[in-house]
């Protein structure tokens, strides 16, 4: 709750103070006289006196500048917060997933492994060349199976 009063807070203060940065900096004059000279650069100039304005203007830049640089840091910090709970989650979560993978490796460690099977001699008895059940029945090379049942 406080954490999104505060975060609202720094929205509203980020807003303004961005405004004010970019009046302020509108304001100032430069070479070719910008838009402190349509709104009054003159008038300024002499409530001030003639380098009074630019003092003001230019600590007000920077003051704007410095506060616009940390609520953005700030707004940045806070948005990163949820990324970081959900970081946590998701090693948590994988923390335990592994666990049960562990332990469910271990029960299979555990358990007698099945004895092999015996294999079983091929329909009919016939033995190989070497005596062994399931060889080659004859001496002779395989001929490969034709595709087609016509000659060509």
């Amino acid at each position: 709750m406080q954490s999104s009063i505060l975060e609202t807070l720094l929205q509203i203060v980020h807003v303004f103070v961005c405004l004010v940065l970019m009046f302020v900096v509108l304001l100032q004059q430069g070479r070719g006289g910008g838009m402190g000279a349509a709104f009054g650069g003159g008038a300024a100039a002499q409530v001030f006196g003639g380098r009074g304005a630019g003092n003001i203007l230019t600590r007000a830049t920077s003051i704007c500048a410095a506060i616009f640089m940390l609520t953005s840091v700030s707004l940045a910090y806070l948005s990163s917060s949820g990324d970081r709970s959900l970081r946590a989650k998701a090693a948590a979560e994988e923390k335990r997933t592994r666990k049960e993978s562990e332990r469910g490796t271990a029960r299979t460690k555990e358990e007698k492994p099945a004895a092999p099977k015996e294999e079983t001699p091929p329909a009919g008895g016939a033995t190989g060349a070497s005596g062994a059940p399931g060889g080659p029945t004859d001496n002779a090379p395989a001929t490969p199976a034709s595709s087609s049942s016509s000659p060509q």
